[in-house]
């Protein structure tokens, strides 16, 4: 019979064996550890008891080998962890987004094809009592906001004459109405255009013709904006549907009666008979690089792969989501009120953000994933502190643009939430999620993903804003450590389907013969670094744009709206950093015309009335001339890195006041201000 390892010694046979005590003089970590498994009674019955009697005798070496082994698996794993820290999060990240990838393969090959609209449809069925929006102290289920929808669809159908294919705009603030107005389109198998409700004029027109759309849907509190371009769309043979019960404007048709008496009944699927995984299911905005905004062609496909974020940041059908992002934008729409749908969780909608009521809503509605950009964190690092900051159930946050000390001081404030920065565009075929929490980093690279979606970074020349080449003409692969442009191959799996409308700038972002003659990549038009542990890193935003207030703004379209203006000549709009913000501000270096000093009033006129307040080149600089390159491009570098500091420029700087409205002459006071955050930007 066996004896108790502390008695192996004793044992006739073992004189020449390893006995309990001498464990402990084996050679290395392995001896060391083995004795304390011993010690820390890991095999209870050896341990615990001084007799032990089993069926069969079993020779001793077996349990001390047996033992050793175990100690030397467990210091494999703990090397193995010290040499791959992430390995855990690598493998569980890798497996569900495998497994979402089946899943979308699955959906690909049925027929009828299944639509993020089937899935809503099936969690109304499965679940119709379930909340999906709670909104202003109002909740609505899966059933109501499904009826809803059979509503919405049938008035359009019969009001518009909608059919399949046929392209409807909708021009709204965040509201329920939103979701189950698009869900109506859908069921009528037509795409929809998100309008961004900021924009006016000639930007409103230019987003809504873009789509190819003969009917608009927007709000009272937008009618004015639409009453501004009614003329226009009028002439174009445009419908304009108003969200209310009357309206007294000519040309505009009141909307809310004929939903409210239409049957509530399901459609029938027969509408969307041709509906495929290729399909364009919805036009979102962006401003990508240059020109007015361009309408980013989202397909069935992308939409599936956008709802997937929430999945693969770990939410769960318990969840309740927190949304206060615009939702004519890819984060609020797809990845926040889409990605619920795939999830068939609640969903906390918010007219507009609000740092002051952020917290309560998250208590009061037991909200367990918040979605932000940059901004919303900073904002909320910003307020006055107090006792019960942890006092919430918030476990992830989703989103992207966060700084470094803004990130650490919102995990320091509001405790232990698993922070997942995202990189990705609208209209692009690559993107990074930060699944692992790593601080600063946007992602994380792996050799799942960059087999699924292949990508690089490329040597990049700031100056010649493009890609470095060789002697052959083909680009060059960035260093690891170093920072390049990142580019996305287009592939099947990885398509770039481009603009509605505007096969020029569809063109602009595809980049040719990037390491062999004919090949294709997306240009993301972004610099990227990749360290040497794989994590991403987000560096700049190159060619003719900068973000600032979580929007993409095009600086072609300031400086045109800038020399509207009767006393410019020119205008060479940029970004610049500000202390303590998130992304770059607007400023423009301008021309005046011969003779003209700048006329502040109507400088501040053209810019508010034309521009949303996020575009608003908030300094301009008076140069007498504007310098250009070789290819006749303006310079923007230097004035970039020159900022708006007046105890470093010569020339006349201006600021653009609110308060008195009009352009100011830029003092050291107003710097000050601005650097101390005493004045809002």
């Amino acid at each position: 019979m066996c004896k108790p390892i502390r008695q192996l010694e004793n044992i006739p046979g073992n004189e020449g064996g390893v006995s309990g005590p001498q464990l402990s003089t084996a050679p290395g970590r392995l001896g060391e550890l083995c004795h304390k498994l011993h010690r820390a009674a890991l095999f209870p019955p050896f341990a615990l008891t001084d007799q032990l009697v089993q069926p069969a005798a079993v020779p001793c070496n077996m349990y001390i080998w047996f033992t050793a082994l175990a100690g030397l698996a467990i210091l494999c794993l703990s090397l193995l962890r010290a040499r791959f820290p992430y390995l855990g999060d690598d493998s569980a990240y890798i497996l569900r987004t495998m497994k979402l990838g089946l899943r979308l393969t699955a959906y690909k090959k049925l027929k009828p094809f299944y639509s993020i609209l089937d899935c809503f449809l099936d969690a109304a069925k499965r679940h119709p009592s379930k909340v999906y929006i709670h909104f202003e102290g109002r909740a609505y289920t899966y059933g109501e906001v499904e009826k809803q929808s059979n509503k919405v669809a049938r008035a359009l159908r019969a009001g518009a004459g909608l059919k399949e294919g046929d392209a409807v705009a909708l021009f709204l603030s965040n509201e329920p109405s939103y979701v189950w107005t698009w869900l109506g389109l859908a069921k009528l198998g037509c795409p929809a255009a998100l309008l961004n409700f900021n924009i006016r004029s000639k930007s409103l027109l230019h987003c809504f013709s873009c789509c190819g759309a003969k009917v608009i849907i927007t709000s009272p509190e937008l009618q004015d904006a639409v009453e501004e371009v009614l003329p226009t769309l009028r002439e174009q043979g445009i419908s304009v549907y108003l969200l209310s019960e009357s309206c007294s404007a000519e040309g505009i048709r009141p909307l809310s009666d004929e939903i409210s008496r239409a049957s509530d009944r399901p459609m029938s699927r027969d509408l969307r008979a041709n509906v495929h995984i290729k399909s364009t299911a919805l036009y979102i905005y962006t401003s990508g690089t240059t020109g007015l905004p361009k309408a980013a062609v989202v397909t069935q496909e992308r939409m599936w792969a956008a709802s997937f974020v929430q999945a693969s940041a770990g939410v769960a059908a318990e969840d309740v989501f927190y949304v206060n992002l615009p939702l004519y934008h890819s984060a609020g729409f797809l990845i926040g009120m889409i990605g619920a749908i795939e999830r068939g969780i609640t969903v906390v909608l918010r007219r507009k953000f609000s740092a002051s009521q952020f917290w309560d809503d998250c208590r009061k509605y037991d909200v367990t994933v918040m979605q932000y950009i940059g901004e919303t964190l900073r904002y909320l690092c910003n307020t006055p502190k107090k006792d019960n900051e942890k006092n919430h159930k918030v476990r992830i946050a989703i989103g992207n643009g966060v700084r470094t000390d803004v990130w650490t001081e919102f995990l320091h404030r509001f405790g232990d939430i698993k922070v997942n920065e995202l990189y990705a565009a609208t209209e692009g075929n690559i993107g990074f999620i930060n699944y692992t929490s790593k601080i600063g980093a946007v992602g994380r690279a792996n050799f799942v993903h960059s087999f699924v979606f292949p990508y690089t970074l490329l040597k990049f020349d700031i100056e010649k804003e493009e890609p470095v080449r060789n002697s052959r003409g083909l680009c060059i692969e960035a260093e690891r450590g170093e920072s390049g442009l990142l580019v996305g191959k287009v592939t099947r799996r990885s398509p770039f389907v481009g603009y509605a409308g505007n096969q020029h700038q569809t063109e602009k972002k595809r980049l040719r013969d990037v390491f062999k003659k004919g090949d294709l990549y997306f240009n993301s038009g972004d610099l990227l670094r990749v360290d040497h542990d794989n994590f991403v890193y987000f560096q700049d935003r190159v060619g003719d744009t900068f973000r600032w207030k979580g929007e993409n703004v095009a600086t072609s379209e300031v400086a045109d709206v800038l020399t509207t203006a009767r006393c410019v000549s020119e205008a060479n709009v940029y970004g610049v950093e500000v202390e303590g913000h998130e992304g770059r501000i607007g400023m423009a270096a301008v021309i005046l015309k011969e003779g003209e000093d700048l006329d502040r009033l109507d400088t501040y006129a053209r810019v508010v009335n034309l521009l949303p307040a996020y575009a608003r080149p908030r300094f301009i600089r008076i140069q007498p001339c504007l310098e250009m390159t070789g290819t006749f491009k303006m310079k923007k570098v230097r004035l970039v890195e020159e900022g708006f500091n007046p105890a470093h420029i010569t020339d006349p700087l201006y600021f653009l006041d609110t308060e008195k409205k009009t352009y100011v002459p830029m003092t050291e006071e107003i710097y000050k201000a601005i650097t101390s955050r005493q004045i809002k930007l």
